[in-house]
């Protein structure tokens, strides 16, 4: 069996609970009107989703940390498709929300042993790669995900609409529990080994630029769909196209980083917010052109996936000691970044126009450029000395 076969069958379920966490704004209207609830109570469905990864995700890989990797895929994904399928047939919104609530536990803990169990099953120098495969599940699940649920709900009904995720989870399921074989954990490591990374200066500087890039990027991106109308001056249907072809060039943009990572990730790391303030450089100065537009979407959809596995590989490389435990960072602080940009990017909306909403980005591209610059002035640097140092002395 391939091992790009099995990253495939992680990514699967990846998207399966994407699908799961925003799928479901596609379906809002409808649960509203289902449930007899205000707009409201029915965004408490997606924004309680987002605030329990974001506070339990290192806690609940912590909990997990010794068990058999193979278990724990298996685990929760046939938790999540008992979730929908609850979900499809709640009685009512209370229900609903609780059995939302509950696999959001487990959420990081899937993300967290799939991005680890991916690097794991290929040599050191293509881990990258095989940790893109299973972004390749978060890109499909971002962009086809909220479109798919929506239009499974328009044309069949609520209960449809959850099945379909349903579905996805329990084909996942039967996929590792058929294909991928055990993965126990050799080394326990003990919560004390795991939790002592945190005291590493260096990753806390890794975790805010990956904050700040996921921010960069949300900070803008949510709220495309509204630059296009009102800037670009494009209507629905085009829009829909529009985030179609910003999630196929995603798709491409995100194997191409997990390439140039490889070859060197501290210098695709420094360039990264560059390359993005670029953009987002060329989207305020022609925005307004339908053609230059469709352009920058296709090369933007391609950078903006790449700083995904961008952030979660800096950070990571600080704690591949404990790399289940640096993954349920990266989604917790993930979250947080997605959580800090589109709050910012509303207010630079509401404050200054659509037209302005690229400076937000500008902002946090600048602020993750000089978390990148420290960690490299004071410690990367440092070590390379006492390398010199060391081997200086030695001959």
């Amino acid at each position: 069996m391939k091992k790009s076969f099995l990253t495939y069958i992680i990514a699967l379920g990846i998207f399966g609970i994407i699908n799961t966490e925003l799928g479901v704004v596609g379906i809002l209207p409808q649960i509203t009107k289902n449930f007899q609830i205000s707009v409201s109570q029915a965004g408490m469905l997606v924004s309680m989703f987002a605030l329990i990864i974001a506070l339990s995700g290192p806690f609940m890989t912590l909990l997990f940390s010794g068990v058999n990797r193979k278990k724990i895929l298996a685990g929760v994904i046939a938790f999540f498709a008992i979730s929908n399928l609850v979900s499809a047939f709640a009685p009512n919104y209370t229900v609903l929300l609780i059995f939302r609530i509950l696999p959001a536990f487990l959420h990081p803990v899937y993300f967290s042993v799939a991005f680890a169990a991916a690097a794991s099953s290929v040599p050191k120098e293509q881990s990258a790669r095989a940790v893109a495969r299973v972004f390749t599940g978060v890109t499909v699940g971002m962009v086809l995900g909220v479109p798919i649920t929506s239009f499974v709900g328009d044309q069949f009904s609520l209960e449809a609409a959850f099945l379909f995720s349903a579905i996805i989870n329990a084909i996942t399921f039967i996929g590792i529990i058929s294909w991928i074989p055990s993965m126990p954990v050799t080394e326990k490591l003990s919560y004390g080994k795991q939790l002592k990374v945190l005291v590493k200066p260096q990753l806390w500087l890794n975790i805010a630029t990956a904050c700040f890039i996921l921010a960069a990027l949300y900070s803008v991106y949510a709220y495309l769909a509204e630059y296009l109308g009102n800037v670009t001056n494009m209507n629905g249907k085009t829009i829909s196209a529009m985030l179609i072809l910003f999630g196929a060039s995603g798709v491409f943009g995100n194997l191409q980083a997990a390439k140039l990572l490889s070859k060197n990730m501290i210098k695709t790391t420094i360039y990264y917010p560059l390359v993005m303030g670029v953009i987002y450089l060329l989207i305020s100065y022609a925005g307004a052109y339908i053609i230059p537009m469709t352009i920058i979407i296709i090369v933007w959809g391609a950078v903006f996936t790449g700083g995904l596995i961008v952030s979660q590989t800096w950070l990571t490389s600080e704690a591949s000691e404990a790399p289940e435990f640096a993954n349920s960072l990266f989604v917790s602080f993930g979250n947080l970044g997605i959580a800090l940009g589109t709050t910012t990017g509303g207010w630079f909306l509401s404050q200054l126009g659509i037209h302005q909403i690229t400076y937000s980005g500008a902002v946090f591209l600048t602020l993750a450029f000089i978390c990148i610059g420290l960690k490299i002035k004071l410690f990367d640097q440092k070590q390379d000395k006492i390398i010199l140092v060391k081997k200086t002395t030695n001959d």
